[in-house]
């Protein structure tokens, strides 16, 4: 099955029985299976820029749950489309790839790669004309119609911002902690 444009990835989409309900598939189908065909297709329609298709992929009950350093609430269908074009905007040629996905159940996780050029506005910060490639991780619960019903994911931010230039500074907590490191080895020497 191609799914080489957006007008065919909907019609596909619609005959696929990747959204049918379970009867509707042949028995060499599993749950399974089709979770992480259709994990693998959100990103495949994310890449194109298709927001009905990438729309489509979600359930009506749709919540996400990014990483609190990004945004520190549960996402619904229409604040998650507002997150994903934030990203687009900072990043126009980010482009994702499947690293490897596992799945069990109503579950498929997936290690993403991500790679762009910051060349528009991106969380307050001006383009920096840098490219960046970092990783993260989701975990996708699936209806029983095949449709993503939670998502929760995990991005390197760390990495991103230092390859944007950003120097990150240690928290209180943590800053004591590496001023006594050398002062510990220096005492040890004399």
């Amino acid at each position: 099955m191609r799914w080489a444009d957006a007008t065919g990835l909907v019609r596909l989409r619609r005959a696929s029985p990747l959204f049918n309900d379970r009867s509707a598939r042949g028995p060499n189908v599993t749950d399974v299976g089709r979770n992480k065909e259709v994990s693998r297709r959100w990103i495949e329609v994310f890449n194109l820029r298709d927001d009905a298709a990438e729309a489509d992929v979600r359930a009506p009950e749709f919540i996400a749950y990014p990483p609190a350093s990004l945004d520190p609430d549960p996402l619904r269908s229409e604040p998650w489309a507002k997150f994903l074009a934030g990203f687009v905007e900072g990043f126009p040629d980010l482009r994702l790839t499947v690293e490897v996905a596992v799945g069990e159940n109503d579950l498929v996780a997936q290690r993403i790669h991500f790679e762009g050029t910051h060349t528009g506005v991106f969380q307050g910060l001006p383009p920096t004309g840098k490219k960046v490639a970092f990783e993260g991780l989701e975990l996708n619960r699936h209806g029983d119609d095949g449709r993503v019903v939670e998502h929760w994911f995990q991005l390197d931010t760390l990495t991103l911002l230092q390859q944007l230039g950003l120097i990150v500074i240690p928290g209180p907590r943590l800053l004591p902690r590496i001023l006594a490191s050398p002062l510990t080895k220096l005492r040890k020497k004399r």
